[in-house]
This record gives structure tokens, C-alpha cells and sequence, in this order.
């Protein structure tokens, strides 16, 4: 049956994500020709594979069991096809990763500019996502997370800076105004600003001290979207709204220039770094590859 393998890509890179515009945030092709390739691939098999409406795309019956089948042997003919690259005296292809806020600004400004610098023919995309994603589903190569909350059964390769801390502090106009904290318990009674996680979850703040660990749920003037809205809880802090809890990086610069003031640094919990994590494959495609090898060295 002489059908083109594009459409079957597309096809499962649709079912993948779950429709069509999510489909091709990862295929690196446009909604409009996915649409084409999954209709020419229904009417070439004389079945629908697809339930379509307004809101919602899923496989029918038939989609679901040829999308089950295509899945591993679509993955075998991409690797098949990758081996020519290793035969080309420079990496080529498209390295797509699932990233959170925090190591899109934190960790990857340092990586991205010489890696691609490095290997010229690599197309980089980042998709920056702060919910927990199965990679592969939302076609991606590779995630970077930290430690608790990498999958199960993948491979774990450590990235950026193996130890992070978070930080707390606050404008020294809010400080002049409300005074200083000398333990985390004395947060409660100050205005802070704190962050909600996109499962709706809003973390609570935790210290740590000589083996002593201490958790405060405090309250405050402003809740932000923990990733996407950072910058605009830190733009409050800076403004003396109240005080703020971080990553150490991400407040470092205002602490440098004295914007913010940096409190209970004795309480200040260190945490280990991010992990770029991908699925055990015999053959890695060679961008993933060359990426690996170029943080490990």
C-alpha cells in the first residue's frame, strides 16, 4: 500500500499531542498541514481515524490501534534514518526539549549560545513547560527537571549547576516599614509573595538549619503563577510589597545592586540541581547525542 510516510508521522504526532495546533508545536509543522496529511491518510485507508471537534481531537478505534502499532515502528525508521548522521562530519537535525521556567532563565542562557556555536547545523527548540509532561507524547527529544520529578526508566544526565539554593528577601523600604524577620516562623506575620504551581498546588516555604527543617504557609498581598508570572512577584518585591522566596540565581543581580535584602540566609535550603532526562534508546538521535556529549565535557 503505497502510503506516504510523512502522513503517518503526522498522523501520530497529532494523537501524541492531542490535536492538531498542539501537534505542531512539535512536529515543526504548521496545524493546516497536519489537517492535510492526517485527511489524505484517511481517505488513502478509506477509514476515519480521527473524532474531531471544536475543542477535542481523539484517535477513533481504528486510530488507536494503528497509532499503537505506528508508535514503535515510526521510532525504529527515525533511528534507522539518524544513523546516516553520524556519517555526516557535522550533527544536523532539529533538538526539541521540555524545559521549565526556571532552567529556561537560570540554566540553558549559559548552554545554548556555544552549543549552537558549536554544532552550527542543530536547530534548538525549546518548549518551556512547568507542568510535569511525558516527553515523548508531547514530541520532544529530552526534558530537563529536577531529581523528584524526573520519569521513571529514564536516563538522567546532570545539567547546569549541581547545587542551587532558595533564597528570601525583601526591599529595604518594606524592611524599614514592617521590620525583619529573625526565624522563618516570624514570616506569618508579614506580607508575602507567594507562588501557585499550574496543578493549582501553592508550595508551602521551606527552610533548613543545622539538620532542623521548617515549613511556613504565609500569607500575603499577591499569588502568582509559579514560572510563567515570577517576574511580576519580583517586580512587586522590588517595589517593597513584601517579601519574596526564590531561587538564589534568579534574585542574585538585585541582591548584588542592594534592590532587595537578603534575609535569613542562615535557613537558606540547598537543593540539587536539574537533570536532562531522555528515553534508553539503542540509537539516540544525533542532536540529543551531541547535546549529551556537550554538557558532559
Amino acid at each position: 500500500m503505497d502510503t506516504d510516510l510523512r502522513d503517518l508521522f503526522a498522523f501520530l504526532a497529532v494523537v501524541r499531542a492531542g490535536g492538531f495546533r498542539e501537534g505542531a508545536r512539535g512536529s515543526g509543522m504548521s496545524a493546516s498541514r497536519l489537517s492535510e496529511s492526517v485527511r489524505r491518510l484517511e481517505a488513502h485507508l478509506g477509514v476515519r481515524l480521527l473524532h474531531r471537534t471544536t475543542r477535542h481531537v481523539a484517535p477513533t478505534e481504528a486510530g488507536q490501534r494503528l497509532a499503537e502499532r505506528l508508535s514503535p515502528a515510526l521510532g525504529e525508521v527515525q533511528s534507522a534514518l539518524d544513523v546516516v548522521n553520524h556519517y555526516r562530519d557535522r550533527p544536523a537535525g532539529t533538538l526539541r526539549l521540555n524545559v521549565p521556567a526556571t532552567v529556561a532563565r537560570l540554566v540553558l542562557p549559559a548552554i545554548v549560545t556555544p552549543f549552537l556555536k558549536a554544532y552550527p547545523d542543530i536547530r534548538l527548540e525549546v518548549i518551556v513547560e512547568d507542568s510535569f509532561v511525558d516527553v515523548l507524547a508531547a514530541g520532544c527529544d529530552a526534558g530537563i527537571r529536577y531529581d523528584e520529578r524526573l520519569e521513571k526508566d529514564m536516563i538522567a544526565v546532570p545539567i547546569g549547576p549541581r547545587v542551587q539554593r532558595m533564597a528570601t528577601a525583601a526591599a529595604p523600604a518594606y524592611l524599614e516599614a514592617r521590620g525583619r524577620p529573625r526565624h522563618p516562623r516570624d514570616l506569618l506575620q508579614h506580607a508575602c509573595l507567594r507562588g501557585r504551581f499550574a496543578s493549582g498546588a501553592i508550595p508551602t516555604w521551606e527552610f533548613e538549619r543545622k539538620g532542623e527543617i521548617v515549613r511556613v504557609d504565609p500569607d500575603g498581598p499577591l499569588l502568582v503563577r509559579l514560572g510563567a508570572s515570577v517576574d511580576l512577584a519580583v517586580a512587586a518585591a522590588l517595589d517593597g510589597l513584601g517579601i519574596i522566596h526564590l531561587f538564589e540565581a534568579w534574585l542574585q543581580p538585585h541582591l548584588d545592586s542592594g534592590a532587595l535584602v537578603p534575609l535569613l540566609k542562615p535557613w537558606w535550603q540547598a537543593f540539587s540541581g536539574p537533570y536532562l532526562y531522555y528515553p534508553g534508546r539503542k540509537h539516540l538521535p544525533a542532536p540529543l547525542r551531541a547535546f549529551v556529549d556537550f554538557i558532559r565535557y
